[in-house]
């Protein structure tokens, strides 16, 4: 009873600080440059993947091939089921599970990318997609993530590129 009232290390404290100090100026730089530009640079699947960027850097799945591939993959594949198939519970379900498949298959697996074919599926977006959000925003979500964890958290990031 009494271990869940202990306060965490200072370790551990500092770290989950600054992973979600990274995280928030991560998505608000992100917010910043989509207000000026005007142009579509967040997705909802991005905060998951601050998550991961921040808190597990180490992990796989936070690197760059992983972000950006996992991403850009199964983004394409709602895109391709949505071209030629109707959205229904079915449909919705393929997309997923073939997004999956496929990033397993490629070695891009990232979580929070399979989101993305039913984001993609029930908000209809153009092919431009592609490019504005999920190529330019998970493509700044890395440099920042360079940047952030050499910087401040003073780590190598990412482990590998590709």
């Amino acid at each position: 009873m009494f271990h869940l009232l202990r306060h965490p290390s200072i370790t551990s404290l500092k770290a989950a600080l600054l992973a979600g100090a990274g995280a928030m100026l991560c998505i608000s730089s992100l917010a910043l440059l989509q207000h000026w530009q005007h142009s579509l640079l967040i997705m909802a699947p991005f905060g998951a993947t601050m998550v991961i960027l921040f808190a597990l850097p180490d992990s796989p799945l936070a690197q760059p091939r992983n972000i950006i591939g996992g991403h850009l993959l199964t983004a394409l594949i709602g895109l391709l089921v949505l071209q030629y198939l109707d959205v229904n519970p079915l449909t919705l379900g393929l997309a997923t599970g073939l997004g999956v498949s496929l990033m397993v298959l490629t070695n891009t697996l990232h979580p929070p990318a399979g989101a993305n074919p039913l984001l993609v599926m029930l908000t209809v977006p153009e092919w431009d997609f592609l490019l504005t959000p999920v190529f330019s925003g998970t493509l700044l979500i890395v440099l920042f993530g360079v940047i952030y964890h050499r910087m401040i958290n003073r780590r190598v990031y990412p482990l590998r590129w590709f």
